[in-house]
């Protein structure tokens, strides 16, 4: 009888299947971390950050997972090289001392196709917690290359001067969207 067990077991055992955290490499094509600010009260200003890596990890059965975004802060580009070369002066990213920004989760919670990330962002060498809100997660077979692909689109809104960048305040806005389009491939 224990020999049945065992032998019925052992063919069971291969059908079992138990799900795994998948992680996807961040495809810097496309991936769009870009933000708005309010500009001298007039306009809202957008830009976009050009060069962007990372990798996100998904756990659907428990439901939760991990973030890390790095972003080139020399890539930042307002469509205006005057303006740029500002962003990426002390006033304000600092590029120079600190090339990078970074965004990396301690908690993740996905609910269906949405989840709510908790992390620390780095922006000019000061790190805060930020909580990012994940209004899409769709994942599936990608129709040209045919491999794995999860797209993510996030957003928070942070106060710049909780970076130490006031450089223009109040006239420059200090409350600032950040939105995070992202694609990963397994």
């Amino acid at each position: 009888m224990l020999r049945e067990i065992i032998i019925s077991s052992t063919l069971i055992l291969p059908i079992i299947t138990i799900a795994a955290p998948v992680t996807y490499t961040i495809d810097p094509t496309h991936t769009y971390p870009h933000f708005a600010i309010d500009h001298l009260g007039f306009s809202t200003m957008h830009g976009r950050f050009n060069k962007t890596e990372g990798s996100i990890v998904i756990d659907q059965e428990a439901k939760t997972g991990s973030v890390k975004i790095i972003i080139d802060a020399e890539s930042v580009d307002t469509g205006h090289k005057k303006r740029d070369d500002h962003l990426r002066s002390p006033d304000f990213l600092n590029a120079a001392e600190f090339p990078e920004i970074t965004y990396e989760s301690t908690k993740v919670s996905i609910n269906g196709n949405t989840a709510t990330v908790e992390g620390e962002l780095t922006i000019a060498g000061t790190s805060k917690a930020v909580t990012l809100n994940v209004s899409k997660i769709s994942c599936g077979v990608h129709p040209f290359n045919k491999k794995e692909v999860c797209g993510f689109d996030a957003s928070a809104t942070i106060s710049r001067a909780d970076f130490g960048i006031t450089y223009g305040s109040p006239a420059i806005g200090d409350s600032m969207t950040l939105t995070f389009e992202v694609e990963g491939i397994k």
